[in-house]
């Protein structure tokens, strides 16, 4: 399961509306690569694929999340950042083991 914080939720809503697809969603996924051995990858899709987990936040924002990437996000909470130094989403994933120094890749 992917639990989708609030800020995330509303990125999420915001960021499709202005994409003119209100009925999509955010694609969160992972793959090889990244100094630490996997990074975390995001798109935006008009709907889910036929095996796609999909996660609900408020007001209607979904994440879809392929089978082979829910591996490593299972326990995970999707936030936003909204400080004025870094915005952008951010994962709390409890399976993460270590990151690189630049944070933007992980080991299980």
């Amino acid at each position: 399961m992917i639990a989708v914080s609030e800020n995330a939720s509303r990125q999420i809503r915001k960021l499709l509306d202005k994409q003119g697809m209100p009925a999509g969603g955010l694609r969160v996924g992972v793959k090889a690569g990244g100094c630490s051995g996997f990074s975390y990858v995001f798109s935006w899709e008009a709907g889910p694929r036929g095996d796609d987990a999909v996660f609900d936040g408020a007001d209607g924002a979904k994440v879809f999340v392929d089978p082979r990437s829910l591996r490593f996000l299972d326990g995970t909470t999707l936030d936003y950042d909204t400080s004025l130094l870094s915005k952008g989403f951010i994962f709390h994933n409890p399976n993460v083991k270590s990151t690189c120094g630049c944070g933007t890749s992980f080991a299980v």
